[in-house]
């Protein structure tokens, strides 16, 4: 049996921030408190936080087909680096994951080359039926649908499809909402005026707040009808908050919403600087959206923090509008992010109210939202899944400390005033200030449903 001991910590964990030691043995939390067996390996955190891993509901790593953007084992290790220790990754590869087959390939990655815990969506197209529904719900995160297309070819249009999933899944679905009839007509009138180089301030009116809404009520009217359960993914505007309810338990809705960390971090008024390196779908909006997703955030409306992560090339990046592909890494830096929203007075205001406050929407909130079995919180018995943060050691983000494999991110430069020094997955140290030391004790992620 290995035993690892954790002193000295400030424990984050449902609502609440506890000073104390806690006991690792094997792959498990056996004792949170004080206790007196002798540890293989006795760690002192010196009063930094402890939290439950963070899980993202939503990456995209590019494995197979897209190589040279990312891989799973490249991507896997900035997440290690940034706390994250169990995502979950979308079908839109090359091939798309659409077959359970493809699916099934997907998995054989992660397990020879994840270094977090791991789960993949089964992707729904415009003629896959049979196969989305023989998606065992106990394995599989759940299922996604592009209802607007982006980055892949897997937009699915036909409404009888999309009847049929709402009404027979019995899984948590994952929506893509962006109206495509919108985005195709905004994007013929500005190439009318500009051509190919349309300026990148202007995405935000292409991928509008009109296009967005219109989908997620859609996706709304689907699973009201159908008593489906919903997830709408990356919410991206004030006027989407009006379909989601904040006066149940999050355990008891049927239809949840996440917020991305770049939605939060940054608004328009930042594609003047940062261009192509914010584009992504939905867009970066307006610094009134990015007020009121924060506030949603805080009221319950909006019910997780992911990271859409979705690498791409420097070369891909610096392309013109029309050329430039969307989506931006952000796995390594999610936690460090979010603390950074409080470091800049738009979260909470101590960071003792802030910590538990972010461990609930990245940690706590996917176990509850997708049933994940055993993490997401600091629970004797659970899974040791647990990230040291220290809000003493500032950092400054630059290209020889990013990890992702298209080296870049559009944190390039900032200075974090917090730092994941360890993470722990499945009770072994893989990640120790700045150095990967364990980097294949990732598992595939089971559900607690029926």
């Amino acid at each position: 049996m290995s035993t690892i001991g954790l002193r000295n910590a400030k424990i984050v964990n449902e609502g609440k921030i506890t000073t104390g030691d806690l006991l690792i043995e094997n792959d498990r939390i056996s004792i949170i408190g004080s206790f007196s067996k002798a540890v293989d390996v006795d760690i002192d955190l010196e009063g930094d936080y402890l939290l439950p891993g963070v899980i993202d509901d939503q990456v995209h790593f590019r494995e197979p087909g897209m190589e040279w953007k990312a891989n799973i084992y490249s991507e896997s290790r900035a997440a290690l680096a940034g706390g994250v220790t169990s995502f979950m990754e979308m079908p839109n590869t090359k091939p798309p994951a659409i077959t359970q087959s493809l699916l099934e390939d997907k998995y054989q990655i992660a397990k020879r080359s994840s270094a977090v815990n791991y789960s993949f969506f089964m992707g729904v197209s415009n003629d896959n039926l049979e196969e989305v529904l023989a998606t065992d719900p106990k394995t599989v995160c759940g299922l996604k649908i592009f209802m607007g297309s982006s980055t892949g070819n897997m937009l699915v249009d036909d409404m009888e499809q999309l009847e049929k999933v709402f009404a027979q899944a019995n899984m948590l679905i994952a929506t893509h909402c962006e109206n495509e009839y919108t985005i195709r007509a905004n994007t013929a009138f500005f190439q009318s005026i500009y051509g190919e180089d349309i300026p990148f301030e202007l995405h935000p009116a292409i991928r509008s707040r009109q296009a967005c809404y219109l989908s997620s009520q859609q996706a709304v009217e689907l699973a009201q009808r159908h008593n489906a359960r919903l997830h709408i993914l990356h919410i991206s505007t004030a006027d989407e908050l009006y379909l989601f309810r904040n006066d149940i338990p999050l355990e008891e809705k049927r239809i949840t919403a996440e917020v991305c960390v770049h939605h939060l971090s940054f608004n328009s008024n930042e594609y003047s600087t940062l261009g192509g390196k914010i584009k992504c779908n939905p867009a970066i909006k307006h610094e009134f959206d990015q007020r009121a997703l924060l506030q949603g955030l805080m009221d319950d409306k909006l019910d997780i923090v992911a990271t859409d992560h979705a690498p791409h090339t420097k070369e891909e990046k610096d392309n013109n509008y029309s050329h430039c592909p969307s989506g931006l890494p952000l796995v390594q830096h999610s936690l460090i992010g979010m603390v950074d929203l409080f470091d800049r007075g738009l979260l909470q205001d101590s960071i003792d109210e802030a910590m538990p406050f972010i461990v609930r929407k990245m940690s706590h909130a996917p176990a509850i939202c997708f049933d994940v079995a055993e993490r997401g919180f600091i629970r004797e018995g659970y899974k040791a899944d647990l990230v040291q943060l220290s809000t003493k050691t500032p950092q400054i983000i630059q290209s020889d400390n990013i990890r992702y494999h298209c080296q870049w991110s559009p944190f390039e430069g900032r200075t974090f005033k917090s730092k994941v020094l360890r993470t722990f997955i499945n009770g072994k140290l893989a990640y120790d200030n700045d150095k990967i030391v364990d980097d294949q004790s990732g598992e595939r992620l089971t559900f607690d449903r029926q």
